[in-house]
């Protein structure tokens, strides 16, 4: 009877959970870009859309193909999936925005299609949806203009032990450039306006990849830290692809060719790396371990068909260099190192053209950032930039700043997230060049590719040319720093295609999420919307031009990046766009309203930490004061500088961007971290390697004005000019021989004029400096001691000979004039002649005895 009850018991408790349990799963939310959270029971992804881009020639039928996948514990029965579409994108932060949106905004649906009658965990399921673009019937999205739609998948299910509820969705955009005809209506065409002008950057970069600390040396292979960047030159690899996707829309010919808009922007970071692959080089067996063992590199071939197919794309297209390394700009400026910052930032322009046999544009920077402080501009300017290429939140008109950099909220409204309508190119008075730099930028012009070409006005028809005028001189360079703003909206978006994703720092912190939720499909759709908007929203106040502008380490891979340059030439080809050469938009003159710069605060978030700076500092000064005392011998390699540039480019790799906007910092820390320690280590030993050797004993002079016999060596492999340090004792004064040198990898004596007025042993410090009193190697002591006796000795020895020459006299007067000497007085003279008779008989004895 008891155990009877028991059965009750938990057969009602059974039956109340599962009650409870149907108004959570009711409420499940979906996992897009809506919802932070991870799904708990379906995985809904984007897998394609077909047309991608509609057109007045398209089919008039939307084909949208996805997944589910059971990612819960338990099974789903009575899955099925349906479209819905908002309203168009009437602003650019709803390109963003309309995708965090409730699908309770997404009024107009179709009709749910079932897509499996049950889920097991871990199962899939692949479907196909096929929806009207046009007509007013339920299965119909409705579309009755040109626009950028946000649309979302919705699939419904039922988890077991629940009911049916919305369980995930996908979201993506759907740019519209004319509605295709239907039996019951014509074609409908975008409306006519101004097209747009547009230029696209196409970023070629990678992360720093040599092992830092080897300096420079005469056919020595290069170390890599891994050999991803062997995968990613190779056929199908990243960088291959983006420059297979490139080689494409530059040989495709006609009057608004995409290609006219590109101007590929070159990390020389990368070049150097490739190009030293090219010879040969080793990589590291173990990543974290920089001083273990290595193995042969596998990329040479693959580098060295690379850099060759690059070489003929930068012949035929705009080229422009990007600061060393992605390096950080602000905090370039921070460590205030005139050598360092022009090894960054001038230096790059000499690497591209070197490498690539070609001639980049000149005086504009692309910071990785897309946002820099003040410190960061005057930097920029001093070193010969007129021009910055920075988002358009990053350079406001003057008293807005931080306006477009607010907390994000919970109750974050459309209305307050940044519309800049910036123009082409801004002008921010309050950074100006230095007096001593203006005149050589007066005096100079940027840089124009071959390829594109000089243009001339021709007379209008009917009218007589008028003479051409004689070319006025130019006019003065303007001091002030120059802008050209970048759309942060399409930026954003360009920066979601293809692998690893980063969200850049000047996207707004009031729509950042994480972007890898959706698929990489559905983030294709996000960018191709986002650069077909502009084209398609002519707006007043806002110029009819576009700058495109992808990360410098972008992830698209072939078909993605085709598909963006194929949606160019879609708008260029139904007249939407027109392609403007980069160095046009350069040439633009500035907005005369005055504009400052905003250093955006996830920007600030985002940079290198401030502890690097002074450590980088401190290197940077030890790498100048070393290179001053190195000298130059002709037909002598490596030369100072190709000697200790690799150890300068170690230190601006640790103030690089790159991996900086994933959100966990402790990895690229741990690697600038490794960067310096392995340069001030390398540093130190350079140091070390030019010193006095000791003598190993006490050095005895033969006289006190004998002469100190010092030897040097200098282990590296460069002649450097040394200076003697010796702290001289009071007894001694040692002669300062001045400046000297030391030949490369050997050794060297020098004679030091020495005066020693002590005959006993005396400690001589020595070390040796550079000619500008900079410390070299380890300081060391010489124990000298002198064989004479110093002053007093001469005093006694002058003396004995004066005595001995006034005896030796006072005899001889007393001779020369026949007197005794006083000093035989008392000296019988018969005693003397038995002693002179006994001498004579002991010396015959021994001559006999002999």
């Amino acid at each position: 009877m008891t155990q009877g009850l028991c059965r009750i018991i938990v057969a009602v408790l059974t039956l109340i959970g599962s009650m409870l349990a149907v108004p959570v799963l009711a409420g499940a939310q979906p996992s897009g870009s809506n919802n932070a959270s991870t799904p708990k029971f379906l995985k809904l992804s984007l897998d394609s859309v077909s047309p991608s881009t509609v057109t007045t020639s398209s089919d008039p039928r939307l084909t949208v193909s996805g997944t589910v996948t059971n990612i819960g514990d338990r099974v789903v029965d009575d899955i099925s999936v349906r479209i819905q579409r908002a309203a168009a994108v009437t602003t650019p932060s709803d390109l963003r925005y309309a995708l965090r949106l409730d699908q309770i905004n997404y009024e107009v649906t179709g009709p749910f299609e079932d897509v499996a009658e049950r889920l097991s965990p871990g199962q899939r399921k692949q479907f196909t949806l096929s929806i009207d673009l046009r007509g007013s019937g339920a299965a119909s999205l409705g579309l009755t203009q040109a626009g950028v739609y946000p649309l979302l998948l919705n699939v419904n299910g039922e988890p077991a032990y629940g009911s049916q509820a919305r369980l995930d969705d996908a979201r993506f955009l759907l740019p519209v450039l004319g509605l295709p005809a239907t039996p019951e209506e014509p074609a409908a065409p975008a409306p006519a306006d101004v097209p747009v002008a547009t230029t696209l950057i196409w970023p070629l970069a990678d992360r720093p990849r040599l092992v830092a600390g080897i300096p420079g040396a005469v056919d020595a292979k290069a170390e890599l830290t891994d050999d991803e960047l062997a995968a990613s030159l190779a056929k199908g690899g990243r960088l291959e692809q983006l420059l297979a996707a490139l080689e494409t829309a530059i040989g495709n010919s006609g009057k608004n060719n995409p290609a006219a808009a590109i101007c590929v922007a070159i990390d020389p970071d990368l070049l150097l790396t490739a190009q030293a692959m090219t010879k040969g080089y080793r990589v590291l067996a173990s990543p974290s371990d920089p001083d273990g063992q290595t193995r042969a590199g596998a990329g040479s071939e693959a580098a060295q068909a690379w850099l060759d197919r690059l070489r003929t794309v930068a012949a035929s297209t705009c080229t422009v260099a990007l600061p060393f390394a992605q390096v950080d700009v602000s905090a370039l400026a921070a460590v205030n190192d005139p050598d360092l910052s022009a090894r960054a930032l001038n230096a790059p322009a000499e690497i591209v053209d070197s490498v690539l046999t070609t001639k980049s544009v000149r005086g504009v920077s692309l910071p990785d950032s897309g946002s820099i402080d003040t410190g960061a501009g005057m930097l920029l300017r001093s070193h010969g930039f007129g021009t910055a290429v920075l988002a358009d939140t990053a350079a406001v008109p003057v008293g807005t700043a931080g306006a477009s950099d607010l907390p994000q909220t919970t109750a974050t409204s459309r209305t307050a997230l940044p519309e800049p309508a910036a123009p082409e190119i801004v002008r921010v008075p309050g950074i100006t060049a230095p007096q001593d730099d203006r005149v050589a930028a007066e005096s100079s012009t940027p840089a124009t590719p071959s390829s594109t070409p000089a243009t001339s006005t021709p007379a209008a028809p009917g009218t007589t040319a008028a003479p051409t005028p004689a070319t006025p001189s130019a006019p003065p360079a303007d001091p002030a720093l120059h802008v050209a703003p970048f759309d942060i909206w399409s930026a954003t978006a360009l920066a979601a295609v293809g692998s690893n994703p980063p969200t850049p720092s000047y996207t707004p912190s009031r729509v950042r999420y994480d972007v890898t939720i959706d698929s990489r499909a559905a983030r294709l759709q996000d960018a191709l919307g986002a650069v077909s908007w502009t084209a398609l929203n002519p707006l007043a106040g806002r110029p009819r031009s576009q700058l495109l502008m992808p990360p410098q380490q972008w992830g698209a891979n072939k078909d993605e990046a085709s598909a963006l340059l194929k949606q160019l030439d879609l708008l260029m080809r139904n007249n939407l766009a027109t392609p403007r050469p980069f160095t046009e938009l350069l040439a633009e003159q500035p907005d005369p309203q005055p504009y400052e710069l905003d250093y955006l605060g996830q920007a600030a978030r985002d940079a290198v930490p401030n502890r690097f700076v002074p450590p980088v500092r401190d290197q940077a000064a030890r790498v100048t004061d070393l290179l001053d005392a190195l000298v130059e011998i002709p037909e002598s390699e490596p030369t100072p500088r190709e000697f200790l540039t690799p150890l300068r480019d170690d230190l601006i790799r640790v103030l690089t961007l790159s991996d900086r906007r994933t959100g966990n910092s402790a990895q690229p820390d741990t690697f600038a971290q490794r960067r310096q320690d392995q340069t001030t280590r390398e540093l130190d030993s350079l140091y070390n390697s030019v010193t006095v050797l000791p003598p190993g004993g006490v050095y005895t002079l033969a006289s006190e004005q004998s002469p100190l016999l010092l030897v040097a060596r200098n282990n590296l492999p460069v002649t450097i000019r040394i200076r003697f340090r010796i702290e001289a004792p009071a007894e001694t004064n040692i002669t300062d021989i001045g400046e000297q040198q030391l030949p490369p990898n050997g050794t060297r004596s020098f004679q030091v004029p020495t005066e020693i007025d002590d005959s006993r042993n005396l400690v001589v410090p020595i070390s040796i400096t550079t000619p500008d009193g900079i410390p070299l190697g380890h300081p060391t002591s010489v124990s000298v001691r002198s064989n004479a006796y110093g002053q007093a000795l001469a005093i006694i020895t002058g003396c004995a000979g004066l005595l001995l020459f006034l005896l030796a006299g006072r005899r001889l007067w007393h001779r020369f004039r026949g007197q005794p000497d006083p000093a035989d007085e008392g000296f019988d003279p018969s005693t003397r002649r038995r002693v002179n008779r006994y001498l004579r008989a002991r010396k015959r004895v021994l001559r006999e005895e002999s």
